[in-house]
């Protein structure tokens, strides 16, 4: 799902470099104090750069504009050799594009796949170059559509028969639609922070996180919880304060922050790419959270032609767990299979990136011929 609570501290600094006339207490200005950052940043973005290069002789590296669905949207392809199986990854959110931070994060991946990482119609760069305007094009049916496309375009670009789809959080449900499309397109798909039954989601983490709390004895987290009470809730904060302890249970914070680290000095990138990453999250999440929490469940189950995996953090209290795993057994799949990360919740592909690698090798590279 979304990072909003950490993403609204983030928008609050980020937003200083547009303001150029307001004035710290100290009669400083603000913008001024925050420019004095930008040679550390240009160091940064430059040591990033460098570190994180695709340098094999048959690597590939590339990072532009395709047009799909009608729209100009950003992908980038980084991988070590041409000869690897592709494989597309569809962020979460909806909104929150990996590619800001994903060039460090996924380097590792890329010795055993070529990574592609797409800004969503709506999303980073995407959301940038095509502004709200489009927002109103913002629906399932049209990213599924979107991803099709994208898939279609990267077979032929790269000369592969089929590729390998991840999708995370939003991502899952974007990819379950996709392989129901067009099955021959792909290898096998993997769900990690696997949406599985939207009415039910919220209602059953919250049983979970007061089930955690009170194995803990956090007696703060017991209170807060049964002050709100279960879902529905009339406004956000009952959502807010879901999500506050899920992110504390999982330890997600130290991930945010060095989420938030690697996008400012993102190589190429600049303030004004990151505030268009904030805003297209907010968008995207206008336009596609009354659409995916009030889906069908019954619209992500069913028959598949393809191998089915779900990678999930053995506690996601966003994704239950357990929802996800009830969702994989009801399956019907040429192959499925649920594996638990020990230690991770609903940023498990993120947060231990070199276990889930594990996992998607293990899985999907014997399928690929």
């Amino acid at each position: 799902m979304t990072w909003r609570s950490a993403a609204l501290v983030f928008i609050c600094c980020a937003a200083l470099g547009s303001l150029s006339a307001q004035e710290a207490p100290s009669g400083r200005s603000e913008a001024g104090e925050f420019q004095k950052l930008e040679p550390a940043l240009k160091f940064l973005r430059a040591r990033n750069a460098r570190d994180y290069a695709v340098t094999t002789p048959n690597g590939i590296d590339e990072a532009n504009y395709v047009k799909i669905g009608g729209l100009e949207q950003w992908i980038t392809i980084r991988g070590e050799d041409r000869k690897n199986p592709v494989l597309l990854l569809l962020h979460g959110g909806p909104g929150d594009a990996t590619n800001p931070w994903g060039y460090a994060g996924f380097r590792t991946w890329m010795k055993y796949f070529t990574v592609v990482q797409w800004d969503q119609r709506g999303a980073g760069r995407t959301f940038g170059r095509n502004g709200a305007a489009a927002a109103s094009t913002i629906t399932i049916e049209r990213m599924a559509q979107d991803g099709v496309e994208l898939a279609e375009l990267l077979s032929k670009k790269l000369q592969k028969d089929k590729i390998v789809l991840v999708g995370h959080s939003w991502g899952s449900i974007l990819g379950v639609f996709m392989v129901k499309a067009r099955p021959e397109l792909f290898y096998a798909f993997v769900g990690t922070g696997q949406v599985a039954d939207p009415p039910r989601n919220y209602a059953v983490a919250y049983r979970a996180l007061v089930e955690r709390a009170s194995r803990e004895g956090n007696s703060r987290a017991l209170q807060e919880l049964h002050e709100v009470g279960p879902p529905p809730y009339k406004d956000g904060k009952g959502f807010g304060v879901q999500r506050k302890w899920a992110n504390l249970f999982e330890g997600a914070d130290a991930f945010i922050a060095s989420m938030m680290g690697f996008a400012l000095a993102a190589p190429g990138y600049t303030l004004a790419d990151i505030n268009d990453w904030f805003e297209g999250q907010n968008v995207s999440a206008e336009q596609l959270v009354p659409q995916t929490s009030v889906l069908d469940p019954k619209l992500l189950g069913g028959e598949f032609a393809v191998p089915m995996f779900v990678i999930q953090g053995a506690e996601d209290f966003t994704t239950p767990t357990s929802l996800a795993k009830t969702y994989l057994n009801s399956l019907h799949a040429p192959r499925k299979a649920f594996a638990t990360i020990d230690g991770a919740g609903h940023f498990a592909v993120f947060t231990k990136q070199d276990l889930f690698l594990q996992e998607l090798r293990a899985r999907v590279l014997p399928l690929i011929r």
